[in-house]
């Protein structure tokens, strides 16, 4: 017999369309664990793009001091009513080691409740800042500009709308050159920021806030114009206790956050170090602060998730082990149905050779066709996840590869006794068989 594959590939069709239901059956596991094992991938594909998506918002290169509430079990009250609260000084003494970064951004969030445009209000987050604030986070302007040093410098009542800010105050129409109200002041629209996807707005635990529905106004105005000791019944109770004990107990922070721009993603270690001595020294060692390393973060997210991906790789990769014990288990059962056949082979010329590789070709051919109905069936899951669970899913190729690898192998390794068994038949023996 000529080792013609073609004709030893079509006597594998003819042999598993001959038995459909026991084909499709055996090839059942296969698909579950192929189609198991795209889907699965693809959520942690998409789990780890979002994840890099969402510290890419907070700054690969950043670190970020916010104000907390001190912890008045970590030092005296004296300690306590001496610290200053996170505050300009603490930038600018940050900002002397300019060799290392290339800018450090106060930020203060004003306590109001909404902004105005005629009868419509929008819930928002006032946010007073400096011009390189654009250069320290990932969201860019979509038309008009941002705050200018001009703004600064003359205490301009302008803002900047957030895309959802600016959606519910001006739907579709132009903003630019409106005022708008904000507590009791109006601020013309100069700009307005390009939507940017936040995702499920956590990544290990630290809360993302929605940058679309913030309004920026420049942090001089906000310094000269709003009264940040006049605290509202929110900011009270942030700080703990009534208006006067709020006052007495703690110093009110001049800012609610700085972000540190290290000029190279190598250098964020060394610096994280040396902005924890800087905030250590001047507040005395009390905790009226906290810093976030996205750098960190992003390191922490990607070792979880791959732990993650191959804990649900391992369980999907089970479906696929119990569709090579299936296979296993009807090939041999094949054997033995198609011994006289083997026996009159054989009779003819056939060699072990041949009677392996046919019986091999066979279990490999129901793995191929049980991947490919696994792969569309993967695919399919993953769009529903996303569809109805609001989860992002990327079916990469790589997970095309291994499913398609691991799947030809299964076929290869559970397939090779039975096949083995086939070849080392004896003729005499097959030709009698019945």
């Amino acid at each position: 017999m000529r080792k013609d594959y073609g004709q030893i590939l079509r006597l594998s069709f003819d042999s598993l369309s001959a038995h459909k239901l026991r084909s499709f059956l055996t090839m059942l596991g296969v698909i579950i664990g192929v189609a198991a094992v795209v889907s699965m991938l693809s959520i942690g594909e998409g789990a780890e793009q979002e994840i890099l998506e969402q510290i890419s918002i907070l700054g690969i290169n950043n670190i970020i001091v916010n104000a907390r509430v001190p912890d008045e079990a970590a030092g005296s009250e004296e300690g306590l009513q001496r610290s200053p609260g996170l505050n300009l000084a603490d930038g600018d003494n940050i900002a002397e080691f300019s060799d290392l970064v290339s800018n450090v951004v106060p930020q203060r969030f004003e306590v109001v409740p909404t902004v105005r445009y005629e009868t419509r209000e929008a819930e928002v987050r006032v946010v007073s800042t400096i011009p390189e604030f654009v250069y320290s986070s990932s969201i860019e302007v979509e038309y008009g500009r941002f705050i200018h040093p001009s703004d600064i410098e003359s205490f301009a009542q302008v803002c900047v709308l957030g895309s959802k800010a600016k959606k519910t105050l001006f739907a579709f129409s132009d903003p630019i050159g409106k005022t708008v109200r904000i507590g009791f002041l109006d601020f013309t629209v100069v700009g307005v920021m390009a939507d940017k996807y936040i995702g499920r707005g956590k990544v290990e635990g630290l809360e993302l806030r929605n940058f679309n529905e913030d309004v920026y106004i420049p942090f001089s105005t906000a310094v000269k114009k709003f009264d940040r000791r006049e605290m509202s019944s929110d900011r009270i109770q942030y700080w703990g206790g009534d208006d006067n004990a709020a006052r007495q107990a703690y110093n009110t922070p001049d800012i609610d956050q700085l972000t540190v721009t290290v000029k190279d993603l190598e250098l964020v270690p060394a610096v994280t170090k040396l902005v924890e001595r800087i905030m250590k020294r001047r507040h005395g060692g009390i905790s009226d602060y906290e810093i976030v390393v996205p750098e960190s973060l992003l390191r922490q997210s990607q070792k979880t998730q791959q732990i993650f991906n191959i804990v649900m790789g391992a369980i999907a990769g089970l479906s696929l082990l119990v569709g090579g014990i299936g296979i296993m288990n009807i090939m041999l059962a094949t054997v033995l149905e198609r011994t006289r056949e083997i026996g009159v082979r054989r009779a003819v010329g056939a060699t072990q050779a041949d009677i392996l590789r046919q019986f091999l070709f066979e279990a490999v051919v129901i793995c191929l066709f049980g991947c490919t109905i696994g792969l569309v069936l993967g695919l399919v899951i993953a769009q529903a996840i996303t569809f109805y669970a609001g989860w992002p899913t990327i079916v990469s190729i790589s997970a095309i590869v291994l499913a398609v690898g691991v799947s030809t192998a299964v076929g290869l390794v559970f397939g090779i006794y039975p096949a083995r068994k086939a070849a080392r038949l004896d003729v005499i023996e097959a030709l009698r068989y019945e």
